[in-house]
Formats: structure tokens, sequence, C-alpha cells
């Protein structure tokens, strides 16, 4: 587990974004519980979700069509809340980062670890506006 005061930033470059932090099973069940669309990002320390996932995941949401709720949870911190998101996620395995577009609780989109890392943001984030595109309203 990360010290707190270590991913404080880290959580805030998405909460500022306006991303509601989930940090037990309960918010994560209760977030996927509603009817509309739900983006999942599973935030990390990891340059890639620095560099990559967390701008592109912010990006992203500029997009006309975008998702009804956008959520996060940080691996390594809030073990709880990413067990049960990554449930969620079955049948991919559990990567970080990672960001998933959820419909009305059923996953529809997934991009893991290695289709974030190494890519630029503005590619990731167009992929993203993609699903958006088909599964938002």
């Amino acid at each position: 587990m990360y010290p707190e005061e270590l991913v404080q930033p880290m959580r805030a470059d998405l909460a500022n974004f306006g991303f509601e932090e989930l940090r037990n099973a309960e918010s994560v069940n209760a977030a996927l519980a509603k009817s509309g669309t739900t983006l999942v990002v599973v935030n990390s320390v990891c340059g890639c979700a620095a560099a990559n996932a967390r701008p592109a995941a912010k990006m992203s949401l500029k997009n006309d069509k975008k998702p009804t709720n956008a959520v996060t949870v940080f691996a390594g911190v809030d073990k709880e809340a990413v067990n049960t998101a990554r449930q969620h996620m079955v049948p991919f395995p559990p990567s970080s980062p990672c960001i998933a577009l959820f419909k009305d609780g059923e996953l529809v989109h997934m991009l893991e670890r290695h289709h974030i890392e190494g890519r630029p943001a503005d590619m990731i984030a167009e992929n993203l506006t993609d699903a958006y595109n088909a599964h938002c309203s």
C-alpha cells in the first residue's frame, strides 16, 4: 500500500476534473448499479497512468457524447474498491492502470494496461470517444 501523501496529487488529478473517488466495495457496486454509462479509471502511481491514462480519460470527456458517470479507484491504495471493480471487469485480468466503460452495469469497453502503456494520451482518448459514441447518449 502506498502512503496517502504520495498518492494524493494523483488522486486529485482526476477528482479535480469531476471523477468520483470510490474507496470501498459498496461505493463501487452502487456506482455500477446506476443506469446509464459509467467510466471507471483504475488509477495508479506508475508513469503510464500519469502520462497516458489520466490525461486520456480527461481528454475523452470533452466529447459530445460522454458517460453519465465518471469514477475512479486507486490501485495499491484502495484495495477493497479496486478488487470489487476488477470483479466487474472479468474476464479481463487485473491491470493498472486500466479504463472500463459500463452501460447499465454491463462492461461494454475495456482498455487494459497494454492498451495504455506506450501509447499517446490523444490516441487513448480517441479510443474512448469511439466507445462513447457507440454506447453513450
